[in-house]
């Protein structure tokens, strides 16, 4: 039975965000972490947010790289995050794209940002209230995708990603509408 206590998480876009866009990245030795990434993910842990990656992937659809890759690079991403003290606690990343080389991802999908399915996933699976949530990303289709899922977004244009998120955090308490 679930508990009536709705959870607060914060949403991260993952390249750009938590490491550094190389286009489809896929590959372990190519990961890049964003200054302050690790060290944000680790404070957030400890006050107690959930960590839920949203990551369009269309890599995948175009052939570059599988879903396996993908599941492969999450896996590191996490235990890296564990080993420094933080949890990242669910990736949820959509591999479809409308007019995809390999015709199994040739659709077009809720969860393809800029629309909300991977945050709305995200929300179900934890009983979250989208007031307790925010999305951290660093594109207008983040921001896009926050709005129609009803949370705050904070588009992210680089630093660190510490610094940032203790800014967002700064701007959130002085909201009336979000509720911690």
């Amino acid at each position: 039975m679930k508990s009536s206590h709705k959870n607060k998480a914060v949403f991260l876009d993952r390249d750009g965000v938590l490491n550094v866009d190389k286009h489809y990245l896929y590959k372990i030795s190519d990961l890049e972490w964003i200054p302050g990434a690790i060290e944000a993910v680790v404070q957030l842990s400890q006050l107690g947010w959930k960590i839920i990656v949203v990551t369009n992937q269309s890599g995948i659809a175009r052939g570059y790289y599988t879903e396996d890759d993908v599941m492969t690079l999450h896996h590191y991403m996490a235990m890296t995050i564990n080993n420094a003290g933080g949890k990242i606690d669910k990736f949820i990343y959509c591999p479809y794209l409308k007019g995809a080389k390999i015709s199994k991802y040739d659709k077009d999908s809720i969860d393809r940002k800029p629309a909300p399915g991977m945050i709305l996933k995200g929300i179900k699976a934890y009983d979250l209230e989208p007031t307790k949530c925010f999305l951290i990303g660093d594109k207008d289709s983040d921001m896009e995708a926050a709005e129609r899922a009803g949370m705050p977004g904070f588009l992210f244009k680089g630093g660190r990603l510490d610094t940032f998120v203790l800014h967002c955090l700064t701007l959130l308490k002085d909201k009336k509408d979000f509720h911690v």
